[in-house]
């Protein structure tokens, strides 16, 4: 099959990449007086390659005309899956690849000040996705999760244009290397199946959806710009210090001015260069949610930049949010800002009802809003990373994140190759250089339930743990296990061991009565063996809504509130040594395969995947403010001054 220039290969529905060192900052795009942005979101022509091969697209090259001219196509909105919008059942399991096109206007001042750059901007394409302006092939980029973009100021300023032509190959074949990995399992039996029949098979327990999840954008800067900033904090008595790193690009001859501003847009520190640090006296810290009177406090760091070109002189200017605080790891405890800090939170996943995992402002408002009001203060990022919008309202809002890489259902052999441990590396420094100066992130989590069986690979868990750390010393580091085996995999290199289990669910069925004992074992022998603060990162029961069962059975409401109950006396012991959280699994019910375990999707959710509350979202609520009255009295705030409002 035919390679391009860059790094992937066709094989039917397979794909194969490869790690590419990482170039430049990944700075959101936010406007200023030198940056402009034109949002791309809306409905996209849209295509699904159905040939036997998958391969059509390529072979007649639709890239280079109009999508409308080589077939029929679709109104597809972005961002969204495409899975769910249509009535077309081939559609909705479609693997292989499909391609999106938009004809974009572009004004007049884009195209013909060529002291102007001009960035396209994607803000995920699952799975693989190679990128087209005019035809000419701009960008690719393997990984669903994660952003990525290209510098079209060359072709968009040819001429000039006044509109572009923007087309986007994408791929959702999950193979053994890819993050998260599966396997193209081919049916050859012609008694049974169609010749050429093949599934996508998965390890993890939530829907592949595919398509442009998030938005898609054109921003601008001039030529001579601020590519990255680089922010850790610290606190010295009252002190608080802002230690900035500063990467431009496009001059030799500039100057940088840094000024960071309070709320009220107060001047409190300043300074020059590329590297330095602030300091405020006084400093106001950014608290977690319920742990303080004046949770999520921000600073904005606001940069300029003045520039020699050889077009003459230029400026650019930047705002980041900032958010002073620090976080530390004893044998003991999880601290922020020297505070014990407790994780009342929840399990989430980017999934709603005909969107998929595609980006929705009405949404996440209601995600937060329902955050709030349970009293959850926390929640990981199971088990991807989310959408760059996301993380900005933790930040607004005090949501303490753990945040995830996409490396769940690793069990396959050729998955511990160096082939995956190179890409696994690459979505972790892609993970960490867009979300390192958020506050909110306070964990790198570098898996999920890898598999224990595959001792030899322990190299794998060390070396992506220490690069992380490399990548980013201030922050601790975990990965999920699962409490049904003990295993050395990873775990003598974290900092905080996340587990997993599912007492009387997936086995001793029905049997609640076990629950408090083996619950207690899981604690004893994990704390024994490192010494390391532990978080319960999952527990749980599937539930359907509306079903009512006493005494509590299986799927009932009752059943899940009793699990729940019986988890949460164990958790309020062993809370007072050396348990730092619990992350109840899930935040609301989530699409998942077909499979008889699962009844249109994973229902183990505290709300429906529309959003309304179960039985057991009223028991969570009382007790995750209950904890936020204990942990603010015993960090010496009022007692009761956090209520939930009945």
């Amino acid at each position: 099959m035919p390679r391009t220039a860059g790094c992937w290969a066709a094989l039917g529905p397979l794909l194969w990449g490869c790690a590419l060192a990482l170039q430049g900052g990944m700075l959101y795009p936010r406007e200023s007086p030198s940056r402009e942005r034109k949002e791309l979101d809306g409905l996209w022509s849209f295509r699904a390659d159905f040939s036997a091969a998958r391969h059509q697209g390529f072979d007649e090259q639709w890239y280079r005309r109009p999508l409308r001219e080589s077939g029929a196509t679709l109104d597809m909105p972005v961002p969204s899956s495409f899975n769910d919008v249509g009535q077309d059942g081939q559609l909705r399991s479609f693997v292989g690849w499909v391609w999106y096109e938009r004809e974009v206007v572009l004004p007049h001042r884009w195209t013909e000040d060529l002291r102007t750059r001009v960035v396209l901007r994607i803000g995920s394409a699952h799975y693989y996705a190679i990128v087209w302006v005019n035809g000419v092939h701009v960008a690719e980029h393997e990984g669903g999760h994660l952003p990525f973009e290209a510098d079209i100021s060359k072709l968009v300023q040819t001429g000039p244009l006044s509109s572009c032509r923007v087309t986007i190959a994408i791929n959702n074949t999950l193979t053994p290397h890819t993050l998260p990995p599966g396997t193209i399992l081919y049916k050859t039996d012609t008694t049974k199946y169609p010749k050429g029949y093949f599934i996508q098979d998965i390890n993890f327990d939530f829907f592949n959806y595919a398509g442009l999840h998030r938005p898609v954008l054109l921003y601008t800067t001039p030529t001579a710009y601020i590519d990255d900033i680089t922010v850790t904090t610290d606190v010295d008595q009252d002190t608080g210090l802002v230690n900035y790193q500063i990467i431009t690009q496009g001059s030799e001859h500039y100057k940088l001015q840094v000024q960071l501003l309070d709320v009220e847009g107060h001047i409190v520190a300043q300074g020059t260069g590329g590297q330095g640090q602030l300091q405020v006296p006084t400093a106001r810290l950014w608290w977690p949610y319920l742990m303080h009177e004046d949770p999520a406090y921000l600073y904005s760091l606001e940069v300029r930049m003045t520039a020699q070109t050889a077009m003459g002189p230029t400026a650019d200017f930047y705002t980041l949010p900032v958010g002073i605080r620090t976080v530390a790891v004893t044998e003991s405890q999880f601290l922020i800002n020297g505070k014990s800090f407790y994780f009342h939170g929840v399990n989430k996943h980017e999934d709603s009802d005909i969107r998929g995992k595609g980006f929705d402002w009405a949404l996440l408002m209601k995600d937060f809003n329902l955050l709030r009001w349970v009293g959850a203060n926390s929640f990981r990022t199971s088990h991807y990373p989310y959408a760059e919008e996301v993380m900005q309202l933790c930040d607004r809002y005090g949501i303490v994140v753990i945040d995830e890489c996409p490396g769940v259902g690793i069990v396959l052999v050729e998955s511990y190759s160096n082939q995956s441990l190179q890409h696994h590396l690459q979505v972790m420094e892609e993970m960490v250089r867009r979300d390192k100066n958020h506050p909110a992130v306070v964990m790198w989590s570098v898996a999920n339930e890898p598999t224990s069986s595959l001792h030899p690979a322990g190299y794998y868990f060390k070396t992506v743990i220490t690069h992380t750390k490399a990548l980013d010393p201030s922050r601790p580091v975990t990965f999920v296990t699962n409490a049904n085996y003990q295993t050395d995999l990873g775990v003598p290199y974290v900092d905080v061991i996340c587990v997993n289990s599912y007492y009387s669910w997936y086995h001793d069925y029905g049997h609640l009565e076990v629950i408090e004992l083996q619950l207690r074992t899981q604690f004893e022998n994990w704390h024994r063996a490192y010494r390391k603060p532990i978080i319960q990162s999952e527990y749980g029961a599937e539930t359907i809504a509306g079903l009512h069962e006493d005494p509590p059975l299986m799927f009932s409401e009752e059943y899940q509130k009793s699990l729940l109950a019986r988890y949460h006396s164990v958790l309020d012991e062993k809370r007072k040594e050396y348990v730092v959280g619990e992350l109840i699994w899930n935040f609301a019910d989530f699409m998942t395969n077909q499979m008889p375990q699962r009844v249109l999707g994973n229902k183990k959710g505290i709300f429906t995947r529309q959003r309304q509350p179960k039985s057991a979202a009223f028991l969570l609520r009382e007790r995750y403010w209950r904890l936020a009255n204990e942990t603010r009295a015993g960090a010496g705030g009022e007692v009761e001054v956090c209520r939930a409002a009945h």
